[in-house]
C-alpha cells in the first residue's frame, strides 16, 4: 500500500509562484498600449484618463493615424509615480 502526503500550502505557494510568472510574460508581451488596452490596466474611463493624467506633459502618447499608442514600460512607469503623487 501506497501513503501519498501533500502539503497543500506548498502546492498553493508553487501555483503562486507560477502563475506570477506567465503574469509577467504577458505583460512583457505589450510593447505598446492603445486606448483600449491603457483603459483596462488603469480600470478608468477615457473621460476620466484625459481629466486626470492624459494632458501631463510627462504622460508617453504617440498619436500614429487616428489611433493613441503608449508605450507600455514608459507609461505604467508614469503611472505608478502618478498614483504615488495622487496620496500627497
Amino acid at each position: 500500500m501506497l501513503n501519498i502526503q501533500i502539503d497543500q500550502d506548498e502546492v498553493k505557494q508553487l501555483y503562486l509562484e507560477k502563475l506570477e510568472e506567465k503574469i509577467q510574460e504577458v505583460d512583457a508581451e505589450l510593447v505598446f498600449w492603445d486606448a483600449a488596452e491603457l483603459k483596462r490596466r488603469t480600470c478608468m474611463s477615457w473621460n476620466t484618463i484625459q481629466e486626470k493624467f492624459f494632458f501631463d506633459h510627462r504622460f508617453p502618447k504617440h498619436k500614429i493615424g487616428g489611433k493613441w499608442y503608449f508605450p507600455a514600460d514608459k507609461a505604467k512607469t508614469f503611472l505608478l509615480e502618478w498614483m504615488e503623487e495622487q496620496n500627497n
